[in-house]
């Protein structure tokens, strides 16, 4: 696994450290562990792991800016752990509303020493952190309009929210206008990345807090 995962990221066009590797690929190793009793994902092959989860998530790296950020609805912690562990000097919190899922995210905290990652379980609504977030982070966690209704209190006045998608989220892009006045939000790029051995579509959308 360790060849295969250095081969996507070179292909991905990535530079990731050999040790932050041989820790990203025992993260597989113990997502595939607990899911056989959890459930934490629907992918069972941690071969297809790597691509579908691993460099799937670290695809946005090039794009967050900033010092501490918040994955909403992490799940497994994805893409929160990858990030944390490429960027061990940065800071993470993992929010989900799951029990087994944030016991999870704890015990790969543990086993792989990450100290710059916080396991919160709460919903969203009901979460605040009065040091703010650089970022707030999203995947596969909610329409655009509800990301930002829900999350709306937890990124600093300069900080963005980074969202990933699959197709190019056209309606949910024009729901904006509708659903929030014009000085509220602001989306500021909708990325196409690309992650090798993944034939589905994938798109990152950058909106920022305006005034």
């Amino acid at each position: 696994m360790q060849k295969k995962l250095a081969e996507l990221i070179e292909r991905a066009g990535l530079t990731i450290a050999p040790e932050q590797q041989q820790q990203l690929v025992r993260l597989v190793q113990l997502l595939d562990k607990w899911n056989k009793a959890y459930n934490l994902t629907s992918v069972r092959n941690p071969q297809q792991m790597l691509s579908r989860h691993i460099v799937d998530s670290l695809v946005v790296l090039p794009y967050l800016q900033g010092e501490r950020f918040i994955d909403v609805g992490t799940g497994p912690g994805l893409p929160g752990l990858p990030l944390a562990i490429a960027q061990p000097d940065k800071e993470f919190v993992l929010l989900d509303s799951l029990g087994k899922r944030i016991r999870f995210i704890r015990q790969v905290c543990h086993e792989l020493g990450l100290k710059n990652v916080k396991a919160v379980q709460s919903r969203v609504e009901e979460f605040d952190d009065p040091t703010k977030f650089d970022g707030v982070i999203s995947r596969a966690f909610a329409s655009l309009s509800d990301m930002l209704n829900w999350c709306q209190h937890l990124p600093k006045p300069q900080g963005k929210f980074y969202a990933l998608k699959g197709v190019y989220p056209e309606a949910e892009i024009t729901a904006l206008a509708t659903d929030f006045p014009a000085d509220k939000f602001q989306v500021d790029d909708v990325i196409a990345l690309q992650v090798p051995e993944v034939d589905a579509e994938r798109h990152l959308v950058i909106i920022s807090t305006r005034g």
